[in-house]
């Protein structure tokens, strides 16, 4: 099975412009990405709207895919890097979105991705962790819930706390329950790709902003692999601050 993974990064961001091009360390964090990503996969593009992007990642021996200004979401801007990618270097089973804010992605997360489509049945896949027993980190919003079927296929996705414990204290739901977050890392068979990019935005989608439930509300079988490695993304200058110090206490 052929793999490739396409990281989209854009220069505009409300809560942290510039991102991809801010200083971890002594490289960029789109770089660092890049970095971690190639140790697991050999094929793999950045997908930028922005010309300084580009020209960085030219000038470090990195692949890199000029895209519209007019993507609405990652999915779409990765869909046509894929198509400008397969003029030149073939086709590919399975495309993997590594977000470009993730510099501390690890390669076992990447091939545990993959091994997801071992299974037939598996048209996307993606990533969970288990939350411990911290109540708070499991009621947080911004982290989705994920409940899944005995074969590891996702049944839904949430902002809210699933499943409800009933007749226990809502302090012990973490010890009462396996909660799993969700990375938000997919993996999509090529095909499968072309066709979600064309759905139109969904009830559930639009209710709880998770992207992933119009790919389920349409019937698409998603994979969870589940990984033991807590990242850092980078959101915001916060976040890469604390990211540099990190790096500088290793």
């Amino acid at each position: 099975m052929k793999f490739i993974a396409i990281i989209p990064a854009r220069y505009a961001s409300t809560r942290f412009p510039g991102k991809p091009l801010a200083k971890l360390g002594d490289k960029t964090v789109i770089q660092r990405v890049y970095e971690q990503v190639t140790k697991q996969i050999t094929d793999a593009y950045v997908a930028t709207d922005d010309k300084r992007i580009y020209d960085h990642v030219v000038s470090w021996g990195g692949k890199v895919v000029m895209t519209r200004t007019d993507h609405k979401s990652g999915t779409d801007r990765i869909e046509e890097a894929m198509e400008k990618i397969e003029m030149t270097d073939g086709t590919y089973d399975v495309v993997i979105n590594v977000q470009g804010d993730e510099p501390f992605i690890q390669p076992e997360q990447i091939e545990e991705i993959c091994h997801c489509f071992d299974d037939d049945d598996t048209q996307i896949a993606t990533l969970s962790i288990r939350f411990g027993d911290d109540i708070t980190a499991i009621q947080n919003p911004n982290s989705p819930k994920i409940v899944v079927d005995r074969r590891g296929f996702a049944m839904y996705f949430s902002r809210s706390v699933i499943p409800f414990c009933r007749g226990k204290e809502q302090e012990t739901w973490g010890t009462a329950f396996p909660y799993l977050k969700h990375i938000g890392m997919y993996a999509y068979r090529r095909e499968v790709l072309r066709e979600v990019t064309n759905l139109p935005q969904s009830p559930l989608e639009i209710a709880e902003s998770l992207e992933q439930l119009r790919w389920l509300e349409n019937g698409y079988r998603i994979k969870v692999g589940e990984t033991y490695t807590e990242t850092i993304g980078i959101d915001t200058p916060e976040d890469l601050q604390k990211a540099n110090a990190l790096i500088s206490s290793k």
